[in-house]
């Protein structure tokens, strides 16, 4: 059975359920406000979330978890203020006589800067963590269970928590957020370098001093980048990401109020929490349930900022581009765009990461759904994402897909092709 076929007047239905999604976000953002992670009003969020799913899943839990709230975006904080050292250590040998050569104290605290940035933003690892305050976080998780035996799993899933404010996306956009981030990045690599040729001595002294010069100009890339976020204001985060989280919500009581009960796929809608602090929530729920979610088989849908219509695409590869996304679950949302009127072109997160590559890389077949600007979009973890700033077409025509991907998913299970 298609999705257009489960009730009479689908369209109209599915646009009731974009409404309900829609006026909920509104609900949380004016009722609870900014959620960081691991915060009051995060976990706020999570159990009004719960009352929503207590009214149409069989089961509804919420899971704590210990994290660091603030480690994964300190290293903008960190890595300008150990590029800042690396250009004073560089310059020492110029005026003190010393056997020791400090160029090599700015080699190592360079080195750091970008192992840090490597380690913490770009591959989202634990890497520093324990040396930051811990917090509670939580994970909501409502089950609907099948009518029989379960032969298989689709967990659909959005982030209850938002960002802090990024500086430079608020003030002036991508391109400003490009060329800060890039200013950064080339003088954290252009003071390792050029400390390297000092420390060999590979040049005249008139020519190693040159090189300290430019270092200097290094100097306002490092103050830029510890101004990358705005650790004081925490946005409102309508869009990123309330519309993948209650969308999620929705399709269950889409299940619910229409009676129905798939006879051998087990449906889950999954808030999680943090994902703007490293995707630590996704990771926490699957390692305490991975067994659980390879008894049988088991995809996971990340629903994710349902904002720009002409942006919507699916995420194949994630995390930087360093993970794919299974290209079986690929191939399912792509016919479920097929049979909501769209053709969905295969994408990918080129710098960040969403819940589904933490998924993945933990070993259950994930894919994300998304439609945001991948500019990024001013909006983008700004005081501009608000509801008041929400799509509601963009809203209907993902979770006309979502619901299409469920009933392709329930009929056909996962298959490297579909009808």
């Amino acid at each position: 059975m298609k999705a257009n076929e489960s009730v009479k007047n689908y369209a109209s239905s599915v646009r009731m359920y974009a409404n309900y999604t829609v006026r909920e976000i509104k609900k949380i953002c004016k009722n609870i406000g900014p959620r960081i992670a691991g915060s009051e009003q995060e976990h706020e969020a999570h159990k009004y979330i719960a009352e929503e799913m207590k009214t149409c899943c069989d089961k509804v839990d919420i899971e704590d978890f210990k994290l660091a709230p603030e480690a994964f975006m300190s290293w903008v904080r960190i890595d300008g203020v150990l590029i800042l050292f690396s250009v004073i250590f560089a310059w020492i040998n110029k005026f003190v006589d010393t056997s020791f050569n400090f160029a090599w104290v700015s080699v190592a605290l360079t080195v750091v800067a970008l192992v840090f940035l490597f380690c913490e933003f770009l591959m989202y690892w634990e890497f520093y963590d324990c040396l930051f305050p811990k917090a509670t976080s939580h994970n909501t998780i409502g089950v609907r269970k099948a009518s029989g035996e379960a032969k298989q799993r689709i967990i659909f899933s959005g982030h209850v928590d938002s960002s802090h404010e990024w500086t430079y996306t608020r003030l002036g956009g991508a391109p400003l957020l490009f060329a800060v981030g890039g200013y950064g990045v080339v003088s954290m690599l252009y003071v390792l370098v050029s400390s390297i040729l000092i420390v060999a001595n590979a040049f005249s002294p008139e020519v190693t001093d040159i090189l300290r010069y430019i270092q200097i100009a290094c100097i306002p890339g490092a103050i830029a980048v510890m101004f990358f976020v705005n650790f004081n204001i925490t946005v409102e985060g309508a869009n990123d990401n309330l519309t993948g989280t209650m969308a999620s919500v929705a399709i269950m009581k889409y299940l619910e109020d229409n009676g129905i009960r798939f006879e051998n796929t087990e449906v889950v809608a999954m808030a999680a929490g943090s994902e703007e602090s490293g995707l630590r929530g996704s990771r926490a729920y699957v390692k305490r349930h991975l067994d659980e979610l390879k008894e049988i088989p088991t995809v996971f849908i990340g629903l994710e900022t349902f904002r720009d219509y002409d942006s919507m695409a699916i995420y194949a590869r994630d995390m930087t581009g360093t993970v794919k996304m299974d290209p079986r679950v690929c191939s399912l949302v792509k016919k479920a765009g097929e049979y909501a009127g769209v053709d969905l072109p295969y994408s990918s997160v080129y710098v960040g990461a969403s819940d589904g590559a933490a998924v993945q890389k933990l070993g259950v077949p994930a894919v994300t759904l998304a439609s945001m600007d991948p500019g990024p979009p001013r909006y983008y973890h700004t005081r501009g994402d608000t509801a008041d700033n929400m799509d509601l077409k963009t809203v209907e025509k993902c979770l006309d897909i979502a619901l299409n991907t469920l009933f392709i998913y329930d009929e056909q299970g996962l298959q490297e092709s579909y009808k």
